[in-house]
Order: C-alpha cells, then structure tokens, then sequence
C-alpha cells in the first residue's frame, strides 16, 4: 500500500469511528479510563496527540519499525479484518470499497479498520439483516486481542468532539479572532548628558506598560478586517535625553486611555495581489516586508525604534497599498500613507496634508536568504523619530526656528537584507539616503536642503540555549545630517554609534523577558555629550 493510499485509508477510519462503541458492551471512555499505565503507554508508541487530543495527522510518520509489524498481512487478524471488509464493505476509502492490504498496519490503524466494521455490523443487525455466526465469533475474538487499542479511540474521539463543542460554544464570533499582547516595562537612562554636555540627564527608572487587543475578522476566509486597540503609560525618553536616539521600541505614553490604534481592511484581487485600504494608523511595515527577523514591532525582538527596522519605513495614518508577487522569486510593495487624514482645516487630508509614496522590491533568490530596495518620497515628512534633531527637519516646522512654517519634501533611496548563514544565525542590515529640501523661504531664510544618511548591521541568533528564544545586536549610525544648506541649521559636527544587545528568554508559548541595554555615542552627533546608556527589561503576555 502506497503512503498516499495508507493516509487516505487511515482518514477515512478515524472520521468513521463513534463516541462509543456499542458492540459487545465496550464503551470507550469509561474502559479508557481503567486502562493500566502501561497499556496507557503502549498506546502512545503507536500515535501522539495533537494539542487538541486527536490523533496525528499523518499515520505513516512512525519512529520505530518494529511499529510496521504489529499487524502483518500474515496475521491471522489481518486476514479475518480484510474478510470483513470484503463482505459487509466496511472501509469507503477507495471507489470499490474494498480494502488493499498488501502491508503491515499498526495497532492502532488496524483498530481503527476495526472500529469501521464494528459499526457497519451494528447498523446491519439494527435493521434485521444477517450476519453470519462466524463473523460475529471472529469478531468477539478480535475485540478481546484489540480492546486496549479501541478503548482508547472511542476515549480520544470523544475528547476531540468534546473540545471541539467547547469551542462552538464559547467563541464569541464566528467571524472574529481576539488574540492580545501585554508588556510590563522597566528601563531607565544609566548615563549621559545634554545641551552640550552642560545638562546630566536624570537616572531615574521607570515602569509601565503597552497593551495592545487585536480583533481579526474574516468574512471569506481569504480577506482581513484588522481591528487594534491600544493603551500604555511607557514614556519616551526623546525629552529627558534631548534626542530621539535610543528611544525604545514599545513606549506608549498614553496615560493608560484606551484607544483605536489601527484599523485595516485587506482582500486579494485575483492570485497574486492583495490590497490593503486603512483609515486608522497605518504604517508602512503593514504591507511592505521589512527583511529583519529583529522586527517584533516592540513586543519581541529589538527593543528600541532605530533596531527594530529601517528608518525609511514611515508611520500613517490613512493608507492604500498593496503587494504582489510576480513569483516565488519577486515581490512588489507599494502604498500611499496620508498623516492625518481626517483633518478638514487647510494643509491637512487625505491629499493636501502630509504624505509618504513607498515602493519596494523584495527579492528572495533562497529561502535563506532576502534582500530589498526601497524608494520614498514624501511631503512633510522627512522626520524620522530616530536620529538626530536635525535629521527630523518636520519639527522644525513647528518651532521657532521656521515660525511661519517651512514646507518639506523628500526623497529616500534604501536597501536591507536578511541572511540566515547557519540554522542559529542570520546576519541583516540595512542603509538608507535622503534628500530632504524646503519648498519656499521663511522670514530671513533661504531656500535649502539636506542630506540624511544612516545604516545599522544586525547579528541574530534565534533559538539560542532553548527554542523560542532570540539574541541580537545591532551596530549602527541612526539618521544624521551629513551637509546641510538651509541657514541656521547646518550640518551634523560628528557622527554617533548606535550599539544595542539584548536577549528574549522565551518561558513558555505565551511569556517572555527580554533584558537589554541600548549605547549611543556622542547623543544627538554632539561630541560635547556624554555617551548615552539605556537599560530595558520587557516582560511580554500574549494571548
């Protein structure tokens, strides 16, 4: 017998077989529970639960072989079960319903074939039809050689069936999945200093939290609402360091009110594209691959802004994108982001506010490795929230510096990739450019621009010590001006590294703590800064 036919043939068993068996007075869960420790074993040799308490998928995925000889074509059992099948025509897995043993069967394969018989007998003496003598005495001798092994079907089926009525009963939509994710952070600044090394930045620590609840409803089966609310009191830490560098990943300085952080609808149009409308924050890492196995969106791997992804990625609010895949090989992501969409005054909405155009290509020539360019070009929205001060020119716009209000617009060249060079290793990074010029002149300021640059190297080591866990590190520059030609801004005078490690402790399926510490050099690209020193630990729920 051919695996596929054996798959098949053992399928059609198990969906046969009934909560009880009522032939001969064997009633499965009650005999199952009376079963001897070891009996109880022998019957996990042959097949493990799955975590819903069914059996295994796949009959023919066996780690001993002493497994295929439990019941040979030679056995006097075999003979009798394929005798029953031929006459009262027990298994329909096959057009003639007959049953092709050429080959060995486990005991619980043969149980289950079994178990198929039993039933098709009972129905026939149900409605007055006869069945021979023989057949009935063959069929006493082999409920006594197969109880252990039957016992144990009727008490997993009526677990399986039990469970999957629990579920039926108790979820709360049939269209909707609520799944959550809680972190309870602890971090604070170790070190460092501001406004040019006259200003110590305050060592205190802080304890918050992020609480994200993710509704995800489909009405096909092949299309997503995604609905996310969102609440947190983590702060940023941008204000007391003078800097957005080294921000961390899941701070959420809201006070704890409860809020619609994103929502999306996403469908497929025909095989290869799917499409994403948002009218609630969307960002671009909702549609576009970001090729870092660090990203965990603050939840998991890195845990700060600048190592959880590219810079280039920018946040929305409304969004139209979409992605198709030309093949297995190339990938298009490509989106429109308006920031706030919702805003009627002048200078806001959906097109006349700020923008950001993304489009990228993702090449994956191995399932090792990935790579991507990446094109943006955006209208008041050069800000990057991570970097230097100067390399976020849109908060200038709202300062004294532009007190009329400058207009921005920009266009960004990246690249990033992902390359797993051993089963516990993957080696990324990613660089970017910008070009960054004002529209028109202020009050005693000439039209200018500047240019961006910044680039990180990431080592990721997954499953370390145990499965689930993550390692990283992340060498880098964030965003900083290199030249500049807008008056009273300048350029940059130094550069600043960014190094990051930290290590998620996987516990179990739904808990984790990540321990890391973020150093900056020279804060804000100002050498008269004292280095900067973060240190985080993230405990993260889900559920």
């Amino acid at each position: 017998m051919s695996n596929l036919s054996r798959n098949i043939f053992a399928s059609t068993l198990i969906l046969s077989i009934p909560a009880t068996i009522l032939l001969a007075g064997v009633a499965g869960p009650t005999y199952a529970e009376k079963l001897p420790e070891s009996s109880l074993k022998q019957i996990e040799e042959y097949s493990e639960p799955n975590s819903l308490g069914g059996l295994t998928e796949e009959f023919n995925q066996v780690t001993n072989v002493n497994q295929l000889r439990d019941v040979s074509p030679s056995d006097w059992a075999y003979e009798a079960l394929r005798s029953l099948v031929d006459r009262y025509g027990c298994i329909v897995g096959y057009p003639d319903q007959t049953y092709r043993g050429g080959q060995a069967l486990s005991r619980y394969e043969f149980a289950a074939g079994l178990n198929a018989c039993l039933n098709q007998i009972e129905r026939l003496i149900a409605s007055s039809e006869a069945v021979l003598r023989e057949d009935i005495e063959t069929i006493n001798r082999l409920l006594q050689e197969f109880e252990v092994e039957l016992a144990a079907l009727g008490g997993r089926v009526d677990n399986l069936e039990s469970r999957v009525a629990f579920l039926e009963d108790n979820q709360f939509s049939t269209t909707t999945k609520l799944t959550g994710e809680v972190i309870f952070g602890l971090g604070g600044v170790a070190a460092g200093s501001k406004n040019d090394g006259e200003d110590k930045i305050d060592q205190v620590t802080v304890f918050g939290d992020r609480v994200r609840l993710e509704l995800e409803t489909s009405f096909s089966g092949e299309d997503l609402l995604f609905t996310r609310l969102a609440t947190g009191n983590f702060p940023s830490f941008a204000e007391e360091t003078g800097t957005f560098q080294g921000d961390l990943s899941f701070a959420q300085p809201e006070d704890n009110d409860i809020s619609l952080e994103v929502l999306y609808y996403t469908f497929p149009v025909g095989d290869r594209t799917e499409v994403l409308v948002g009218t609630a924050g969307v960002e671009s890492d909702e549609f576009a691959n970001t090729v870092s196995v660090l990203d965990g969106d603050g939840g998991s791997g890195a845990i700060t802004n600048f190592g959880t992804r590219s810079p280039i990625y920018p946040e929305g609010d409304a969004a139209l994108a979409f992605v198709h895949s030309f093949n297995d090989l190339i990938e298009l992501n490509a989106g429109y982001l308006a920031e706030p969409a919702n805003d009627p005054t002048p200078g806001s909405g959906l097109f006349n506010g700020p923008y950001s155009a993304l489009g990228q290509l993702v090449f994956t020539p191995t399932d090792n490795l990935t790579f991507a360019l990446t094109y943006k070009h955006a209208y008041n929205q050069s800000d990057t929230e991570t970097g230097s001060t100067l390399a976020n020119i849109r908060s200038f716009t709202e300062s004294d510096t532009f007190p009329d209000g400058i207009p921005t617009v920009s266009n960004s060249y990246g690249g990033a990739f992902s390359w797993r060079l051993a089963e516990k290793f993957v080696l990324g990074g990613w660089g970017s450019y910008s070009y960054v010029g004002t529209l028109e002149s202020g009050e005693g300021l000439n039209r200018g621009s500047q240019d961006i640059w910044q680039w990180a190297v990431t080592f990721a080591f997954p499953d370390l010590v145990k499965e689930g866990n993550m390692a990283g590190i992340i060498v880098g520059m964030e965003p900083w001006v290199t030249s500049s030609t807008i008056d009273a801004l300048g350029d940059d005078d130094t550069t600043s590294v960014h190094v990051e490690a930290f290590f998620e402790y996987q516990i179990n399926d739904n808990i984790a703590i990540t321990p890391g510490i973020v150093w900056v050099t020279s804060p804000d690209n100002n050498s008269d800064n004292d280095d900067l020193v973060i240190g985080a630990i993230r405990t993260t729920f889900t559920f």
